[in-house]
């Protein structure tokens, strides 16, 4: 069965930084279209940044803009979200998904994410 699992979640001071990983299994994501998420405490899930299947102008929420790196490495079959300078407010739980696979474009934002990590949890305080 298709997975996708992220991990490098964990406890960071403001202004620190972290390095999230979405490895992919029973799925090939290199012509895919890979988003991340995060869900805050009490919050809906937002969008972070999005990569489409070339790597090539990925696209990033207004807050994390100049801050977050969204990059993949397609011949380990992941992903990464690089998060510099985090903020109390960006708590919470990461999740990476991929595009479907069926009629796939490979472009941000995808029509459907069909798969889904379980996340992890960024906790940003002093």
């Amino acid at each position: 069965q298709p997975q996708l699992v992220e991990s490098g979640g964990g406890l960071v001071q403001p202004g620190g930084s972290l390095r999230l990983s979405c490895e992919a299994s029973m799925l090939s994501i290199d012509k895919l279209a890979v988003g991340w998420f995060r869900r805050a405490p009490g919050k809906d899930r937002e969008d972070v940044a999005c990569i489409e299947s070339d790597g090539r102008d990925p696209i990033y929420a207004v807050s994390v803009k100049g801050r977050f790196t969204v990059s993949r490495d397609d011949a380990q079959n992941a992903a990464y979200l690089e998060m510099n300078n985090l903020r109390p407010a960006e708590n919470g739980i990461y999740y990476c998904a991929a595009e479907r696979e069926f009629l796939a474009l490979g472009r941000c934002p995808p029509r459907v994410y069909d798969f889904w990590g379980g996340g992890t949890q960024v906790t940003v305080s002093a």
